[in-house]
């Protein structure tokens, strides 16, 4: 092992071990898939300014942890998330001056920026209320289970605001569309679930017993595929969004060949020859 290597596992080790203070943190025997849980059950999983600072942070760090693979967000007690507490954020916010909410705002989107920077994809499973904050997390997740009873609402008009919160106004209509988007912003009502799958905020729907185990399935088929892969088409899935087309291309031709360059490429194609399953490694 080089000494590079060594130095990147030791590095790497603290996030089996993460001990966080604001939610929980669970990693897979084979560290490949960790889970996100919002802990805070009996107020429905709200966030404070802690759990956002706290998971910005750990988003941001997972950038290095290459050994963790595949994310699952989800919430505890039946509920993902009530959304920004009201006692503990939305009151204080009313007696700041203008450099502190934009202080809030923008840590509030570094949050976003940084999930959607990570090169694990995250999965999130909702059930019960989903809103505000909530939503958005779920909204800048990689892909989205729910229960038939999840209700997901930006609701930030509802308290006075714009439903321009955390790149809702920019990212939204590009999952559900602008039409569908523009409702749900400006009125702030609830989308249920059904309608979340119709449109393609849901990539599934599923009972409650069952949510978190169907989640985590679809985090260790991701984890347990080219996952070097993956990180460069959420990479692609992003940086696109203000290319065009010729720039599209080329920006997927280039990926594409650095993907060839793999070994998990030669893998894939010599398993497919001896008909068996390949293993991917990443490298």
């Amino acid at each position: 092992m080089s000494d590079l290597d060594m130095t990147m596992k030791g590095y790497l080790k603290p996030f089996k071990d993460l001990k966080p203070q604001h939610f929980l943190w669970d990693v897979s025997e084979d560290g490949r898939v960790a889970t996100i849980r919002l802990n805070r059950p009996e107020r429905k999983n709200p966030l404070t300014f802690d759990s956002y600072a706290e998971l910005r942070d750990l988003f941001r760090d997972l950038v290095y942890a290459s050994d963790i693979r595949a994310i699952v967000l989800t919430g505890a007690g039946g509920n993902f998330s009530s959304g920004g507490d009201v006692f503990e954020i939305i009151e204080p916010l009313t007696r700041m001056a203008m450099p502190e909410l934009l202080a809030f705002t923008r840590m509030t989107g570094d949050l976003v920026k940084a999930m959607r920077k990570c090169p694990q994809p995250i999965i999130t499973a909702v059930d019960g209320i989903c809103a505000g904050a909530g939503a958005i997390l779920a909204m800048a997740s990689d892909l989205r289970l729910a229960t038939p009873e999840a209700k997901t609402a930006f609701l930030f008009t509802r308290v006075g605001l714009a439903g321009a919160d955390m790149g809702a106004c920019g990212i939204l209509p590009r999952i559900i569309g602008q039409g569908r988007a523009a409702e749900l912003l400006f009125t702030g009502r609830s989308m249920t679930a059904a309608e979340g799958q119709a449109w393609g905020f849901y990539n599934g729907l599923h009972a409650s017993t069952d949510l978190e185990a169907e989640a985590i399935k679809l985090a260790r088929s991701l984890a347990d595929g080219p996952w070097f892969a993956h990180g460069m088409t959420k990479t692609m899935l992003n940086q696109e969004w203000a290319m065009g087309i010729d720039e599209m291309i080329e920006s997927e031709a280039q990926a594409q060949a650095v993907c060839m360059a793999t070994q998990d490429f030669r893998r894939a194609f010599e398993a497919f020859a001896a008909k068996r399953k390949p293993e991917f490694q990443g490298d």
